[in-house]
Parts: C-alpha cells; structure tokens; sequence
C-alpha cells in the first residue's frame, strides 16, 4: 500500500487523491494555528520554497483533537497561515488523526511504525516523510524542527 491510495478532502470539503503527487516527496503535518509548535510554519516554508522545484511538497492538515487548538473555518485557518507564516504549500479539509474517526491516511501513516507507542498521533506538528515510491520514509516528532530532518529530505529527492 502506499500513500497514492488515499483520498482525503480539500479545503473546500472536496474529495482529493493523493495520487495527484505521484513521483514527488511529500512531508504530511497536522497542524494547529494555536499551538505552541505553529511557529514551525516558518521553517515548513523554509523547506517548502528551497525544495519544491526539486519535487518537495507539504500537505497540511489542521487537526482540533488536541485542546482544540485548531479554531477555525478552513478558510480562516488557511489565511492565518498565509497572512502569519507566508504559506504556500497545500492546506486541506481539518480532519481527526486518532481515535474511532481518524483518517484513513492517519491510520496507516501511525501503522507504519514498528513501535507500539508510536501507533498513535502524539500532538499536533506531527511529520510523516512520504518517499517518491509513495511508501512511508520516517516520522518526527512535534518538537523536531523541521530543519533537524533536512538531510533527510535532500536524501528522498535524490531518489
């Protein structure tokens, strides 16, 4: 199975296939504008804009499971992050990452990880690394900078 399998919602409550990035790296996120870790969107642009002509994107997902920290229409969270951050990358449809109505993409993203403790979403800036292949590549933590795992990312791009 690979990410390319799944669909999830666009910001506008459309159904969107992941297969649309076939071929390219992808780092999923879910997010919250009110966390303690919403600064790392300027890192996550960093990223975004030095890599993307090479095949890098970020799919951001707003997550409200954790003390509701993600407040907001879509439409709303998605200008804070443009007005706030300067965000470009791709942000869609706020959705659950755990529990009885968690994303199927979320699901498997936790499943892919040999460890127990991490079958779970831990808290919100939550990273998955998604190779070219579409198979899972490693997992951060919130409190990983996204800077910390660049290497990383220059190592899937050059797949």
């Amino acid at each position: 199975m690979s990410v390319y399998e799944f669909s999830v919602k666009n910001q506008k409550g459309e159904d969107f296939s992941l297969s649309e990035y076939k071929g390219k790296v992808l780092l999923i996120v879910n997010t919250a504008t009110k966390c303690g870790f919403t600064p790392q969107y300027d890192e996550l642009e960093e990223l975004y804009e030095k890599y993307h002509d090479q095949g890098f994107e970020i799919l951001d997902f707003p997550c409200n499971q954790f003390f509701k920290q993600a407040p907001g229409t879509a439409e709303e969270i998605n200008s804070f992050c443009q007005l706030r951050f300067g965000t470009k990358f791709p942000r869609f449809a706020k959705l659950e990452v755990n529990g009885e109505n968690a994303d199927p993409l979320f699901k498997w993203l936790c499943s892919q990880n040999e460890s127990d403790k991490l079958k779970k979403v831990k808290w919100n800036f939550t990273k998955f690394l998604i190779g070219r292949n579409g198979e899972f590549a490693g997992r951060f933590e919130p409190t990983a900078k996204p800077k910390s795992f660049e290497d990383k990312i220059k190592e899937e791009l050059a797949k």
